[in-house]
């Protein structure tokens, strides 16, 4: 039995119809270890491309780390402890980052006070892009923030805010057995608990 084996999708929408991809994406860890082509990477890049942006800033940077490169074994050492367990099997690591200030009309240096809410925006993009094209597709926070950014020479008007698995399915009873049932999608709050009208 693989991550990408035939099972029941329990995803229900509240309020629909909605669009299929939404439903069927979720993030599961079992990979292969397989590597992807670089092409095939670069298409799920592509796809974060095209991603709304404020003002058309487009503050997202990514840094690829595919496997056998040396920031692919930056990135695995600088993960939690957990999560290296799984994600040693990953084919890349996206390193997903963004520029927190930009240059005004005027010359002077201003934050971008939407930075992450676009980085959000373009690795939903990426997302959905890797799901369809068969690709484990898992965004984590859970890595060394302090020493990361530093061993990848990341500049100081860039923060690093998340590492993406990518990945070939793999085998869900290589995984803890306490992890297996996690990949199949999982539930969310119903769309009427996070949902106000005009005020709080």
């Amino acid at each position: 039995m693989t991550s990408s084996a035939a099972t029941p999708n329990p995803r229900t929408p509240e309020f629909g119809p909605i669009e299929p991809q939404f439903l069927k994406r979720h993030s599961p860890r079992a990979m292969s270890g397989a590597p992807v082509p670089r092409a095939d990477l670069m298409r799920v890049m592509e796809a974060a491309r095209w991603a709304p942006s404020s003002g058309n800033g487009q503050p997202w940077r990514f840094v690829m780390c595919e496997r056998g490169g040396t920031g692919f074994d930056i990135v695995l050492a600088n993960l939690q402890g957990f999560n290296q367990v799984w994600a040693k099997n990953a084919a890349a690591f996206v390193v997903v980052c963004t520029e927190t200030t930009r240059v005004d009309s005027d010359g002077k240096i201003q934050p971008r006070r939407t930075a992450a809410f676009d980085a959000g925006a373009a690795w939903m993009s990426m997302a959905l892009q890797g799901k369809s094209m068969g690709l484990v597709m898992h965004g984590m926070e859970g890595f060394n923030h302090e020493t990361l950014p530093a061993l990848l020479k990341v500049p100081e008007n860039i923060a690093v805010l998340a590492v993406v698995a990518i990945g070939l399915p793999g085998v869900v009873e290589d995984l803890p057995a306490d992890k297996q049932a996690g990949e199949v999608p999982n539930q969310r709050r119903l769309t009427s608990e996070s949902v106000v009208f005009n005020s709080f």
